[in-house]
């Protein structure tokens, strides 16, 4: 390293204001002093362990039970449908319902104007309260904005009497001028989807007098007058654009929604959000929250879809006209045009660097397209900055502003990356570019520039006011991701075709993400031990399939104990579990796993103290592990299963061993990653075939290293899918086109190229043993490793998505010619 480089990074250890480093907080110093901080992982029983998922069994015999399931248990049932607009902008002026109302087997159908339908704004975002979301929905739309607005629903004996009332239901509309491109619906002149009054809950920068849902800026040092300082062949601007995708969920979205014996309104449902379901539906039915409970069952998959009430509201409204209970499923139709997917966005990209290949400025922008409603617009298009600019954040001079406007098609809204696969395939292209006009290599020009430990992170919150949210990087393992990654896709050792027309090229993007939404988490546990030594796990957190009911009983186990299979785990019940802010934002192990460790903990300081009193022992001698307690000093031990029954039927005392915990912060660690793509192209043709993917992470210490590989191999075949195919057409008056798997062409098995994860494991000390999340990490890496291994093949950038044969031909041809 020279003597500036140096300087330059003991400089930007200090705060911003010049103070001292940000310290940890209380619990987080503790756990340095102790040890519990360090980088080497100190021998464990349970974490780090390959522990069988705790519902792979029931899944794979067919036990587990989905929402739709549970409609075995409902001795009379009702199935709902819903009927949707088919105009993409305009009013509903009648609705006839005589003739789905006089069918046998009908038992309510609901418009608008009906009573049981509450007519206030709301949204559907499943966020904090309130919600960083404008509230600009109906549960039922006399305004209709998109083809698939819901305007009625119809409750009936079964499938197929409710689709026949559905169809014979007369809608009939005013029908309005529609906008379905965002630059164009930016225009004073476009067709107005909001009237201003319409909208409550509006957001940072809001003009619905030109469809502009929100627009935000901010910056960092001087970003105009270091490009005016800049040489011009050391300033590149670049332009970008990512599709819908859809989240192509296994399970659709279904609700179940009855009264119980209590008279109680309870909703068996495919939620990531129980409690802020509960919260939303409280206040749009104007129901007190004791008098209403959300049931998650097994969900199959959200990936961030049901990270909104999406149709709760609706099968709540037909309970309550049928009174009985009510089941709305959606169909595979339903999913891919009207209900929710990944914005659509548009960027663009600007950078300054010195001779030396040092970034000197950087300076993004984004258009997202909202769709016809705003859950997630903003908040969703404050991370296409927010997560791959803190990648470098020695820059001195940053600038990141975004628009979020409303066209007349689908809402966007929440997806796994949140905004972050968009804007890595912006930044993380434009590097490479900026590496190649400067005839660097692109992995050397990241290191030289990219975050390291140690290093003050002023970008993720470039768009907020003071430095609460600043942050010290305390684990990086990303030098060690590119070098292995690197050395795995044979970087620098890779074999041409023989046929001229043949092209082999290599590409990597490093990535970023986050644990948690910083300042605004809150997760809850608490922990029951049983006579023979289990124990009753309660906790907030949702399970999407993702593993973590697994993980929590490993952190129990770790900190009890006892093994894995002796804690039974009770998850995401609003009667019968803490509360906790649901599974999303990669939250999950940090944010609800860190509140179970703090449960056990609790109820490990009661398991200690029962141990001293049978071993005549100080409870500060003493250790658990193996089913025990132990003394360190002695060698002596006593039972868990001893433990429990002395303190359940003790002569002298008894107690109930309990402990909760929970768990709220303002730290966010970021995990890294470092994804390369080996790709052979056509140049005759445009064809490309991709040979191997590696994708390195870390994630802090893997508590459970199967599963990590599993949601990287998972978030890769979704990156894929956003880089090679997906995305939804629509004609020009706004009708969908992809009405399904097929036409929608995600990637198959079969299509899979070879993939090899590598897990970089370092220790996050304000993370549950170590650990930061994994989620949602690699859904960012594909599309500009791709895009970049195809440049480096055949010397052409693919700048839109998805990267298709046709589009790298065109390219191909316009250089010729």
């Amino acid at each position: 390293m020279s003597e500036g480089e140096d300087e330059r990074r003991e400089a930007d250890k200090t705060e911003p204001d010049g103070g001292a480093v940000k310290e940890l907080d209380e619990s987080q110093t503790e756990a340095v002093e102790t040890g519990e901080a360090s980088t080497e992982r100190r021998e464990r029983e349970n974490i780090s362990e390959d522990t069988e998922k705790y519902d792979a069994r029931k899944i794979v015999t067919g036990q587990a039970r989905y929402t739709a399931d549970y409609r075995e248990r409902f001795p009379e049932l009702a199935e709902a449908k819903v009927v949707r607009s088919d105009i993409a902008h305009g009013y509903v002026t009648d609705i006839d319902t005589s003739e789905a109302e006089a069918m046998d087997g009908v038992y309510a159908v609901v418009t608008p104007w009906d009573d049981v339908v509450p007519d206030k704004a709301y949204s559907s975002s499943g966020q904090s309260y309130p919600e960083p979301s404008p509230w600009d929905l109906r549960v039922l739309r006399r305004h209709v904005r998109y083809v698939g607005d819901p305007i009625a629903a119809v409750a009936a004996k079964d499938k197929e009497t409710a689709d026949q009332a559905a169809r014979k239901i007369d809608v009939e509309y005013e029908e309005l001028d529609a906008v379905f491109d965002p630059e164009e619906a930016l225009s004073p002149d476009a067709p107005q989807l909001f009237e201003p009054d319409e909208v409550e809950n509006k957001q940072t920068g809001a003009d619905y007098e030109r469809n502009l849902e929100s627009h935000f800026e901010g910056e960092l040092g001087d970003v105009e007058g270091a490009f005016e300082e800049a040489d011009d062949d050391h300033v590149l601007e670049t332009e970008w654009e990512t599709p819908y995708q859809s989240h192509c969920v296994p399970e659709p979205h279904t609700t179940i929604a009855y009264t119980d014996e209590d008279n109680r309104y309870t909703f068996i449902t495919a939620t990531q959000v129980p409690f802020h379901t509960r919260r939303q539906l409280s206040l749009l039915f104007d129901v007190p929250i004791r008098d209403i409970r959300v049931k998650k069952p097994r969900i199959g998959a959200g990936f961030g879809s049901k990270q909104e009430m999406a149709i709760e509201p609706i099968a709540f409204a037909l309970h309550l006209k049928a009174e009985m209970p009510v089941k709305l499923e959606m169909t595979r139709r339903e999913e891919f045009y009207a209900l929710r997917f990944r914005h659509p966005m548009r960027m663009r990209m600007r950078t300054a660097v010195s001779e030396d290949g040092d970034l000197r400025a950087m300076d993004l922008y984004t258009l997202s397209n909202s769709g016809a409603y705003g859950t997630h617009g903003m908040t969703v298009a404050f991370n296409v900055g927010t997560k791959p600019l803190p990648l470098y954040p020695r820059v001195p001079n940053v600038r990141f502003e975004g628009d979020v406007v409303h066209t007349n098609l689908p809402m966007g809204a929440a997806m796994r990356g949140y905004g972050a696969p968009q804007g890595h395939f912006a930044v993380e292209s434009h590097m490479d570019e900026v590496a190649r006009r400067l005839d660097m290599d692109p992995v050397e020009f990241r290191r030289r520039n990219a975050v390291r430990e140690g290093d003050i992170d002023r970008n993720v919150a470039i768009l907020k006011d003071g430095d609460r949210f600043v942050r010290r990087i305390r684990s990086c393992g990303l030098d060690e991701c590119i070098e292995r990654g690197k050395e795995a896709i044979r970087y620098d050792d890779l074999d041409q075709p023989d046929e001229e027309h043949l092209h082999r090229g290599v590409g990597m993007a490093i990535i970023a993400q986050g644990s948690g939404v910083a300042g605004k988490e809150l997760g809850a546990a608490q922990l029951r031990m049983n006579e023979d030594g289990s124990f009753n796990l309660q906790v907030g957190g949702v399970d999407t399939g993702t593993g973590t009911d697994t993980m929590f009983s490993q952190i129990t186990a770790e900190v009890t104990g006892c093994d894995p299979e002796d804690v039974v785990v009770t998850s995401s019940d609003t009667d019968l579990t803490p509360f906790d802010y649901g599974a999303y934002a990669s939250s999950t192990t940090y944010i609800s796993g860190q509140a179970v460790k703090k449960a056990a903990e609790d109820a490990k300081e009661r398991i200690l103290h029962w141990g001293s009193k049978l071993l005549d022992e100080p409870a500060e001698n003493l250790e658990t592990g193996g089913g025990e307690v132990y003394s360190e000093e002695t060698g002596h031990s006593v039972s868990l299963e001893e433990i429990g029954y002395e303190a359940t039927y003790g002569d002298d005392e008894r107690e109930q061993i309990m402990g909760k915990g929970h768990h709220s912060t303002d730290e966010s660690p970021p995990p890294y990653g470092a994804q390369f793509v080996d790709a052979t192209v056509n140049e005759d043709t445009g064809e490309f075939e991709i040979n191997k993917m590696v994708f390195a992470a870390d994630c802090g210490v893997a508590i459970n290293p199967p599963q990590v590989e599993g949601q990287i191999e998972g978030g890769e075949h979704m990156s894929l899918e956003f880089a090679t195919s997906g995305g939804l057409e629509f004609d020009d008056d706004g009708q969908p086109k992809t009405l399904g798997f097929r036409l929608y062409g995600m990637p198959r098995t079969t299509d899979h190229p070879p993939m090899e994860t590598i897990l970089v494991e370092t220790h996050e000390p304000t993370g549950p043993f170590g650990a930061k999340s994994i989620a949602e990490l690699p859904t960012n890496g594909v599309p500009p490793a791709l895009s970049n291994a195809i440049r480096d093949a055949v010397g052409v950038r693919m700048n839109t998505l998805p990267i298709t044969a046709e589009k790298v031909k065109q390219a191909l041809a316009e250089r010729e010619g």
